[in-house]
């Protein structure tokens, strides 16, 4: 996999970070709040890793 292809599935990924969040919001998700949550910790972890490792292709 190379620069490209990271930067693409790194864009794709933040995109779909806003559907994570949208359903955090959403009050009946029970247990599955701590899953939700997880991952959106680890994809914002992921990003910033990624902003840290190419700087000048930030995200």
């Amino acid at each position: 996999m190379d620069k490209v292809e990271i930067k693409a599935k790194i864009v794709q990924m933040n995109a779909k970070r806003d559907s994570l969040v949208e359903l955090l919001e959403k009050p009946n998700l029970g247990t599955l709040r701590i899953d939700v949550d997880q991952a959106l910790e680890e994809l914002d972890e992921l990003i910033e890793e990624y902003n840290e490792t190419f700087p000048e292709e930030k995200v």
